[in-house]
């Protein structure tokens, strides 16, 4: 029987990456986005959503995700870095807008899937969660919640082993952004993102891939980098 997999965010970037490598491994694949990915097999199956849209994800998703039975894995995936400023010229409109989409979205589809068969629920984590760089206030205080919303919900879906992942630097618009448009200058980040080793998502995939094929050396509810296993 195949195994079924949920994965936010599927349109694009890493979330499209992981689609692609669990069809390969002939896995049925859900994927969550407000854009229908270009993917050909009968075993993607699209769910239409925009999960910026925080108050309808339940009344919207619930039926819908419900009738996956025996969830492998789910993987929180989408997100939305934010604008890089410092910190005095962000606005709280704006905090609150990566928020809600990084955390409290993450948030009500947990609250889903808790009642649900769902062995591994990954939340797609930051080593900014961890390193508060100048201009990351929105992203860094949204990833640090997602850290704890997977520490916290552990103790409450104690038969699903939930991580928080940080993937590691990948090729995506989002780092694009950072490393070509930003004023390294002002945001030292952006050159040490610049310098730094930048996966592709089918690498990253990859690397997902074979720590969840050691998930169960790690403790639920906690953080891991894959850079540092």
């Amino acid at each position: 029987m195949s195994k079924n997999i949920l994965i936010t965010g599927s349109s694009s970037g890493l979330g499209l990456a992981l689609c692609n490598f669990y069809l390969e491994k002939n896995y049925n694949v859900y994927g969550i986005s407000r854009n229908k990915p270009e993917i050909s097999n009968n075993n993607f199956t699209h769910i239409a959503f925009d999960l910026s849209k925080i108050s309808n994800i339940k009344e919207s998703l619930s039926s819908v995700i419900k009738n996956i039975k025996d969830i492998e894995t789910v993987f929180l995936n989408a997100g939305v870095l934010g604008e890089i400023k410092i910190l005095s010229e962000l606005s709280i409109q704006e905090i609150n807008d990566v928020y809600a989409l990084n955390v409290y979205a993450n948030k009500e589809l947990l609250d889903i899937l808790m009642t649900m068969n769902v062995k591994n629920s990954i939340l797609i984590s930051s080593g900014a969660s961890k390193t508060g760089y100048k201009g990351w206030g929105s992203y860094s205080l949204s990833k640090a919640g997602v850290n704890m919303l997977a520490n916290l919900y552990s103790n409450e879906m104690e038969n699903t082993k939930i991580i928080a992942l940080a993937p590691g630097v990948i090729k995506t618009p989002m780092t694009d952004y950072i490393r070509y448009e930003i004023d390294e200058e002002i945001f030292t980040s952006a050159k040490k993102l610049s310098e730094g080793i930048v996966q592709t998502t089918e690498e990253t995939a990859i690397k997902i891939d074979n720590f969840i094929q050691r998930i169960d050396e790690f403790e639920s509810g906690t953080y891991i980098d894959v850079r540092q296993i």
